[in-house]
């Protein structure tokens, strides 16, 4: 291991290992640990397989909390990095660059051990299989947890006296996540019952919900943006129903107190990862793009739906954050940004939700502003206080305070609706919304001097999909242009840094350079499933908000190449990742929506979108056997796949194809499309049929070329299997064919 490069360490040694060579924040944060860690790549496996050494296995990723805690506690630890550098080759992973490596283990991790997370620790043998397997470890022993030293010396034991019943062992593991994971059909299954799928996943969704905080669980509480997408196409299926009423309830609901939360950053916009707490309150401080992308449609839809002003503003107000702080002049979006920040200057430690939260002191400070006009003498920081719940001692429970990071600090909360809290200080509303800006610009400039997290500009094609469809979908809701420009500008960065013409493919990332440069890693790691499919989906939603033709074909060209490198032609739907990576011990099917949906459940709308597109009747041939394979789980346990419910509803209930003949400019054509944008219902896709027959649509839809302007007007058919319903040429006739 050479020497030189930055220390971190108490003895003031300076280390770099190979780390130092890559491209991705979180593997150049341990490039100066005094480990020798490796990336995963051949010259790790080789050396492990020469010296029949095992494997340490580490991943997690550049904003990950306990990451950082393990690294400062133990891969900076010289001793322990000493027992690793003997015993060990050591491979550090991150895993938003290589998903496919930690799907893998961690699906071992939670089937040998009571769950997952990350850092993720994971020991290998020689030829990558795992045997034991865990996620955060102290350093030392203490009362409920093995520590990390002691770990490695048992493993090192076990090696050398028991290597064989390790093999053995490990072989048998490997056996049994193989049968896990075999996610198929047998033959040519049908499809599940959308109605019984879709009846089952709102039940299962009705029991776990929260009655007075929403959500979906009492805490941590994540967002789950898949939940609430699948509770509005339940409530448009059952509108007039109890149980759909019940649906659009728990969805507006949740998404309320969601914004009004502390998961909700008041003061420079977005939302954090996830809640500690049920109200909502303390939340886990990193910022994730695929929440916002994700949240930014649900809540545009959320407006669509009931007309609340404030869900367009938080819509709005995410978009902002996005614009200003996970922005690339390239165009393209970064992933995230740390919750932990140095509280000043001077600090020599991070702390959680440092850059975030406010004592009452600063608060009376930046606010000092009496306000004129009311009886009492009132300060601009009383009336901010009250009304986001801020404390003289702080307003952060304890026992969501384990290391006394956040003691004496608020985090704001909206505790009072604005009637109340003017109705309290006698202020008019106009005027308390004034008051209440006012006082967020003082405190936004204030935060701005503290040190910023870190933030990692690592741009995955997932990713920066999931949020291409945030600012298309939320552009096209909020007649908003601008927001439809920068979901462009983010696809033409797509398109030039992250598209291999030749060869048909995406790459997975790409990193922030020098000046406007973009850079790729030295190894370009290639697309998964989860790129193609994301991806795919924001060209077709830039379609719609856009009517840029151009962004249709390329969804369609990417299409064919996901079924060509993914497609699995036995047991039908698609594998994470392609046939070639040999270092890869399982090829998998997801199963489960998380915090992203799973690429298959979103594949499968892909599919019925892009054959509405073509004519391509092969596509939804394949999303019925896709459904097929997961027939089982939707039947049985549907909440985990929410996403992929709603998909079975479009696939029995057939995609519908509004189809808008018409110049886009013209005043006429806009009224027909505006009310297309504003009235919320599933299952249907956008067709401009602009007259231009060597354009994309007409080579592909020989019906549209039959679809004529009625009396000059521009007019709206909806068609279904490609039999469409009489002319309308008026927005009020075009919401009831929408709507009947």
């Amino acid at each position: 291991m050479a020497t030189g490069g930055k220390g971190g360490h108490s003895s003031g040694a300076l280390y770099t290992n190979r780390l130092i060579h890559e491209k991705s924040p979180y593997l150049l944060q341990h490039a100066h640990n005094p480990v020798d860690w490796y990336p995963w790549g051949q010259e790790a496996f080789d050396k492990a397989r020469r010296e029949d050494k095992l494997i340490f296995l580490s991943v997690g990723y550049s904003t990950c909390h306990w990451c950082h805690v393990m690294e400062q506690e133990s891969f900076q630890n010289e001793e322990i990095g000493q027992i690793l550098n003997d015993n060990f080759v050591c491979i550090k992973v991150d895993r938003e660059e290589r998903p496919d490596v930690d799907k893998v283990y961690m699906t071992f991790v939670q089937a040998t051990s009571s769950g997952g997370g990350w850092p993720m620790s994971v020991w290998l043998t020689p030829d990558l299989k795992p045997f034991v397997g865990g996620t955060y470890f102290p350093p030392e022993d203490g009362i409920y947890q093995v520590g990390f030293r002691t770990v490695l010396l048992r493993i090192l034991e076990q090696w050398k006296r028991n290597k064989t019943g390790l093999l053995e062992n490990s072989e048998k593991i490997l056996s049994a996540l193989l049968a896990r994971t075999d996610v198929g059909a047998r033959g040519e299954e049908a499809p599940p019952s959308s109605k019984e799928v879709m009846s089952r996943c709102f039940q299962q969704l009705s029991e776990s919900y929260d009655e007075e905080y929403g959500g979906f669980s009492e805490s941590p509480k994540f967002p789950t943006p898949v939940n609430l997408s699948f509770l509005f196409s339940y409530w448009a299926l059952h509108r007039s129903a109890p149980e759909g009423v019940r649906a659009l309830q728990m969805a507006l609901h949740t998404l309320k107190m969601m914004a009004y939360g502390g998961i909700h950053d008041h003061i420079a916009q977005g939302f954090h990862r996830y809640s500690t707490d049920q109200r909502w309150h303390v939340p886990h401080f990193e910022k994730m793009l695929y929440d916002q992308g994700q949240l930014a449609a649900a809540y545009a839809k959320a407006y669509q739906i009931s007309g609340d002003e404030l869900f367009a503003d938080v819509a709005a107000d995410l978009l902002c954050y996005v614009s200003r702080d996970l922005s690339d002049k390239s165009g393209g979006f970064y992933s995230a940004e740390d919750a932990d920040s140095y509280p000043t200057v001077q600090s020599e430690e991070k702390q959680e939700g440092a850059f975030c939260v406010w004592t009452a002191e600063e608060i009376r400070w930046l606010l000092p502003d009496p306000i004129e006009g009311i009886p009492e003498k009132k300060t601009m920081a009383d009336v901010f206080m009250h009304h986001f719940g801020v404390k003289e001692g702080g307003n952060v429970n304890p026992l969501k305070d384990p290391h006394n990071e956040l003691k004496g600090k608020n985090v704001l909360i909206v505790q009072y609706s604005l009637e109340l809290t003017a109705a309290r200080f006698g202020l008019e509303l106009e005027q308390l919304k004034t008051l209440l800006i006012k006082s967020r610009e003082r405190l936004y400039k204030a935060r701005a001097l503290r040190p910023r997290p870190h933030l990692d500009s690592k741009m995955l094609a997932s990713w920066n999909g999931l949020m291409i469809s945030g600012f298309a979908q939320s552009g096209a809701i909020l007649g908003r242009e601008e927001y439809v420009e920068r979901a462009a500008c983010a696809a033409h960065f797509l398109r030039n840094h992250m598209f291999n013409a030749d060869s048909g493919k995406l790459l997975r990332s790409c990193y922030r350079g020098q000046g406007d440069s973009v850079e790729k890693s030295s190894v370009p790691v290639q697309g998964f499933l989860e790129d193609y499919v994301f991806v795919i989906q924001a060209l077709f939603d830039l379609y719609e908000a856009s009517l840029d033709s151009s962004w249709l074909e390329w969804a369609v060209q990417l299409q064919h190449k996901q079924d060509e490198l993914f497609w699995d032609p036995k047991g039908f739907a698609y594998f994470s990742t392609v046939a070639a990576d040999p270092s890869l011990l399982l090829r998998m099917k997801d199963d489960q929506d998380g915090a992203e949906p799973s690429p298959n459940s979103v594949a499968a709308t892909n599919l019925l979108r892009a054959a509405s597109y073509t004519g391509h009747k092969e596509w939804v041939k394949k999303a019925g056997q896709l459904l097929a394979a997961f027939s089982e789980r939707l039947l049985k346990i549907p909440v985990v796949l929410p996403e992929m419910a709603r998909a079975t509803a479009a696939f029995h209930l057939t995609l519908k194809q509004v189809v808008i003949c018409g110049d886009p400019t013209g005043e006429d054509t806009r009224e027909l499309l505006h009310c297309y944008y504003s009235t919320y219902t599933p299952h249907r896709v956008l067709i401009l049929a602009d007259g231009d027959t060597t354009g994309f649509l007409y080579r592909h839809l020989g019906f549209l070329s039959s679809l004529e302007k009625k009396d000059g007007k521009a007019t709206a058919y909806l068609c279904e299997n490609f039999a469409c319903s009489l002319p309308v040429t008026s927005s009020q006739d075009l919401r009831r064919l929408l709507l009947p």
